[in-house]
């Protein structure tokens, strides 16, 4: 039988307050992984700085992926082929 409005309006209201549970949860377990690194004698600039050089790395890396995968279809090969050619690890 097909569900009726206020039973679906239910559902997805229970669905949002789990969400935002979740979510509370998640920003105090990160709210306890910031003090603890501030403990640690961390501050939150470098902290900050640290968190732009990781994306500053992801992007070139992402952009180096991107042209090691341009460079294997104009040769016809795969991406992992090319690695040994320019000294790079499968981790890379």
């Amino acid at each position: 039988p097909p569900q009726s409005s206020s039973q679906t309006n239910g559902a997805n209201k229970e669905a949002l307050q789990y969400e935002i549970e979740e979510l509370k949860q998640k920003d105090l377990a990160l709210d306890q992984e910031i003090a603890e690194l501030l403990s640690e004698g961390y501050s939150l600039e470098e902290l900050e700085q640290h968190i732009c050089l990781l994306h500053e790395y992801n992007d070139i890396k992402d952009a180096g992926q991107m042209l090691l995968g341009k460079l294997a279809v104009i040769r016809g090969v795969t991406t992992k082929q090319l690695y040994p050619e320019y000294d790079l690890e499968l981790s890379d």
